[in-house]
């Protein structure tokens, strides 16, 4: 009997499968005018340009990229390189105008449609899943104070291996996954567990990156959550346990203080949480 392994290659193809299914990004670009695209174009390019002016880059170094880029394509890896090494820098000026909680990235691995499990909920998740229970409270309001009755919060995250669901072969389609919808109160409570610390694939292109720069791999513990209501603007985070050795140097870059949790011990070994957000209305 085979046992199907997670491998790089295939999260990789996975995310990008799942990108063009969930995704249209041509269609909201689609009237942009040709001079913004010449634009941003030939500033990337032109930045290119003064790494090899600079750098005095090699016919060797040119080439070794070329197959590289084509590596990367070939694992399916682009959504992990580009979320990893850029997005934050994306995220940041997207939101820097907020008033409300701040946010941060993606990641490839987000999967609309989880179940929903009302206000107060269990995250569907295997009988004897590792990790330490952790029990989150909190509210989702307007920047004036104004419980969002209604409002979503979408939770998933990686298991105790750093696995994610219908990313690695051998998980349940939806563990570790959940949608929670407010009442009129604003309010939440989810159970879930604490996820562990992990590293992103390395068996693949975006690995030999990181092999070859020195880097290392890791990506602090966290939980992916979006948080959305009507007339307001779509909050994307991930939230951080304090004490974790890659906070300060996440491969990512997407740890900021804001998003740091508290986690309160307990009695039984379980951990409890508070953490609320607030939302800004979409500006007209």
């Amino acid at each position: 009997m085979t046992t199907e392994v997670a491998t790089a290659a295939a999260s990789g193809a996975s995310a990008t499968e799942r990108f063009h299914s969930d995704k249209s990004p041509y269609a909201a670009v689609k009237d942009t005018p040709p001079e913004r695209v010449d634009r941003l174009a030939r500033r990337v390019l032109e930045a290119v340009y003064q790494t090899v002016r600079d750098e005095k880059v090699t016919y060797d170094e040119f080439n070794a990229l070329k197959a590289w880029m084509i590596g990367v394509g070939e694992d399916g890896e682009w959504p992990l390189f580009l979320d990893v090494w850029l997005e934050h820098v994306v995220e940041d000026v997207n939101t820097a105008h907020r008033e409300g909680n701040k946010g941060s990235i993606e990641g490839p691995y987000y999967v609309p449609g989880a179940p929903e499990q009302g206000a107060k909920g269990t995250i569907e998740m295997r009988e004897g899943e590792a990790g330490t229970p952790l029990a989150w409270t909190g509210t989702v309001t307007s920047t004036d104070g104004t419980p969002l009755d209604g409002a979503l919060v979408e939770l998933w995250h990686a298991d105790s291996d750093g696995f994610y669901s219908q990313f690695a072969p051998g998980i349940p389609e939806w563990n570790l996954r959940g949608n929670f919808r407010v009442g009129a109160d604003g309010a939440f409570e989810i159970h879930t567990i604490q996820p562990a610390p992990y590293q992103i694939p390395t068996d693949g292109s975006c690995g030999k990156l990181i092999a070859a720069a020195g880097w290392h791999a890791w990506r602090p513990a966290h939980l992916h959550v979006k948080v959305s209501a009507p007339g307001h603007e779509l909050l994307t985070a991930q939230l951080y346990f304090p004490g974790d050795e890659h906070n300060d140097d996440d491969i990512a870059s997407a740890v900021k203080p804001e998003l740091m949790l508290a986690p309160q011990p307990q009695a039984d070994g379980s951990v409890t949480v508070d953490y609320s957000f607030v939302l800004d209305p979409v500006r007209g």
